[in-house]
Parts: structure tokens; C-alpha cells; sequence
């Protein structure tokens, strides 16, 4: 693969953070980073090396959400994430590349089975339980390593909890995957996940995330949140379907 390719995905990626960190498309368009990096490079390299350019762009949202988030949830999900974390690092390190790009496919289109049903979560009746919450932080810090989708599960569990405000759910989800994102890099450096080489090489793109952040939050307030978001989960789900059959 050209290094030009690479580079021009790296940037792409960059924007895609941004875009997401300034409000638009929510988790989606960091769903996609993992697929469309793995077009280019290899699977464990494609996740390990987005991790530095997410906490960069985690700054910039934990500046717009500082002491905005609810601390008994932080508490609740993050212990069972760190145990996802190791077992998603694990796996990460050791699977061979084929069967990582079919995992992360199949991720990526269970990710857009749940976007298409979150809208009827809110209807579902529900009885809150704290092995929930367990359930949900584990499977947020498995996704989160294993393809940087940790979103789904965590945004589904929250989505449920009784009277949630936007601004304390979106305060959590920052906090939350801002530390998550922390935890992860000690692991992906001592398997070699994170490849620094790779990272100073494409250390360009670091200026396109807070760009993307200012443009994301341009578009939301010209563009219509739901068009976006449903052209990104068109591309997730053509993403995915494209990983599982190549």
C-alpha cells in the first residue's frame, strides 16, 4: 500500500474524530476509524495507533463537559471495562490478522443494528440493575480495544436509565471513554499494538481533529444531525459487509 494512501487515510480518520468530538454523528463516526484504517494497514495496528489521536480529541470534549457527568455510573461500568480492555487487548495481539477484519466486521454491523434500534429503547419498559451496568462496562471496554466500538453498549445502558439528561449521558460518556482510552495504551504498547513508529509518521494529522471539532459543531448547527448520521451508518454497514467478504 502506498504511504500516500495511508497518510490520506490517517487524515480522514482525523476529521472523522473531530466530527465526532464537535457533536456530529455521536460514537459513528469513530466506529468507523477501525474498518476504514484496516483497508490500509493491519487490523491490530489500524486500532492501536487511532488510540493517541482519540485522547487528543478527548481533551478538547472534556473541556465541553467538565464535572458534567454522573460519577455513580463512572463507578458502576469502569472495574468490569478494565477487565474488557485486557481481554480485548489480548485477543487484539494474539488473533491473526483475516479473523480480526471478520470480528471487526461483524462489530461493525451488530453497531448498526443497535444505531437502527436505539431510538426504541427509551419505550422499552425497564427495571434498572446494577449487574447491567457491569455487563455494559465490560462489553463497552471489550469493544473499545478490540475495534475502538465500546459505544454501543454503554449508549444502550444509559439510554435506559430512568429521567437521564442529555448533558450529565454526554458528560458520562466523556469521562467514561476518556479514561478508557487512557487505560488502553499501556496494553497496546507492551504488544507492540501501538506502533509509535507508525504514530510519529502520521503525527501530521493531529491538527485536522480540532478542525473537525470546530466543523462538526458548524455543521450541526447548518446541517440536519439525522441526515449525517444516517450516511455514516450507510458507510458503517458497506464497511462491514465489505470486511466480512474480502
Amino acid at each position: 500500500m502506498q504511504a500516500v494512501e495511508i497518510y490520506l487515510m490517517f487524515a480522514l480518520v482525523a476529521l472523522l474524530i473531530g466530527l465526532s468530538k464537535g457533536g456530529l454523528g455521536g460514537p459513528v463516526p469513530v466506529s468507523l476509524t477501525a474498518p476504514l484504517l484496516s483497508l490500509v494497514i493491519p487490523v491490530s495496528q489500524a486500532v492501536g495507533t487511532v488510540v493517541p489521536l482519540l485522547i487528543f480529541a478527548d481533551l478538547f470534549a472534556l473541556y465541553f463537559y467538565w464535572q458534567r457527568w454522573d460519577l455513580h455510573y463512572i463507578r458502576l461500568m469502569l472495574p468490569a471495562a478494565v477487565v474488557g480492555v485486557v481481554l480485548g487487548t489480548t485477543l487484539l495481539a494474539t488473533l491473526p490478522n483475516e479473523i480480526l477484519r471478520d470480528v471487526i466486521g461483524i462489530i461493525t454491523i451488530l453497531a448498526v443494528a443497535y444505531r437502527l434500534a436505539s431510538s426504541r429503547l427509551r419505550s422499552i419498559r425497564y427495571e434498572p440493575r446494577a449487574w447491567h451496568g457491569i455487563f455494559a462496562g465490560w462489553a463497552s471496554g471489550f469493544g473499545s480495544s478490540l475495534a475502538n466500538v465500546g459505544a454501543p453498549p454503554f449508549t444502550a445502558y444509559m439510554l435506559l436509565q430512568p429521567n437521564m439528561q442529555p448533558i450529565p449521558f454526554i458528560g458520562t460518556a466523556t469521562l467514561f471513554f476518556a479514561v478508557l482510552n487512557a487505560l488502553k495504551v499501556p496494553g497496546f504498547i507492551a504488544t507492540g499494538t501501538l506502533d509509535i513508529q507508525l504514530l510519529l509518521e502520521i503525527a501530521f494529522v493531529i491538527p485536522i481533529i480540532p478542525f473537525g471539532v470546530w466543523l462538526g459543531r458548524y455543521i450541526v448547527i447548518r446541517m440536519s444531525p439525522a441526515l449525517f448520521e444516517r450516511i455514516m451508518v450507510a458507510a458503517l454497514f458497506i464497511m462491514g459487509i465489505w470486511l466480512v467478504i474480502t
